[in-house]
């Protein structure tokens, strides 16, 4: 018996250690602060962008992908991201995040599926932002934990990876691009 407790305890501490330190959460501002090019969201979520993207279920297996079309406008330190996207399964979404510049690098989101502030910080080339989102009722309703990475490329497209987790289990993950339509790159 105290051999399997023992097996178990090395277990739960293997697992914890892997998602702790070997995983997209285990990512910090800090590792990004000197790369380039530098992110600024003023200008790199100002103009219009076309978007595509795929969203995973709890078993990796792809569930379902995405276009959007968005546009960023700012007017000093506040700012929208509005999102019309349009899903495979025949759904649409429309979405306005509400931008706010903090101290430093820090920023601040309001949207209407997210539950209080979403709270961000723009280190080097990367955006980190983490919140807590309303699914739609048709799919569920749950109130999920996401963490978002946004990583600029020189090319000035932004790539976005995502991960929402329900009880700390992670339940979806996002992968998309937002491009710069013609004309509106910084």
């Amino acid at each position: 018996m105290k051999l399997l407790t023992a097996f178990l305890l090395l277990v739960l501490a293997a697992t914890f250690a892997k998602t702790v330190l070997f995983s997209f959460r285990s990512q910090s501002p800090d590792d990004y602060a000197d790369t380039g090019p530098a992110f600024s969201l003023k200008d790199h979520l100002s103009g219009k962008f076309a978007s595509e993207g795929l969203i995973f279920g709890p078993n990796g297996k792809m569930t379902n992908s995405f276009v959007a079309e968005m546009e960023g406008k700012w007017d000093g330190d506040t700012g929208t991201l509005t999102e019309r996207f349009t899903y495979t399964n025949g759904r649409t979404q429309n979405r306005k995040w509400f931008l706010k510049l903090g101290e430093g690098n820090a920023f601040t989101a309001t949207a209407d599926d997210i539950v209080g502030e979403a709270r961000g910080i723009v280190a080097g080339s990367t955006v980190s932002i983490r919140y807590q989102i309303v699914l739609p009722p048709e799919a569920g309703g749950h109130t999920l934990s996401a963490t978002d990475w946004l990583y600029l490329t020189e090319d000035g497209v932004i790539m976005n990876k995502s991960e929402m987790r329900k009880y700390g289990l992670k339940v979806a993950e996002l992968i998309a691009t937002m491009r710069p339509v013609d004309g509106t790159k910084p």
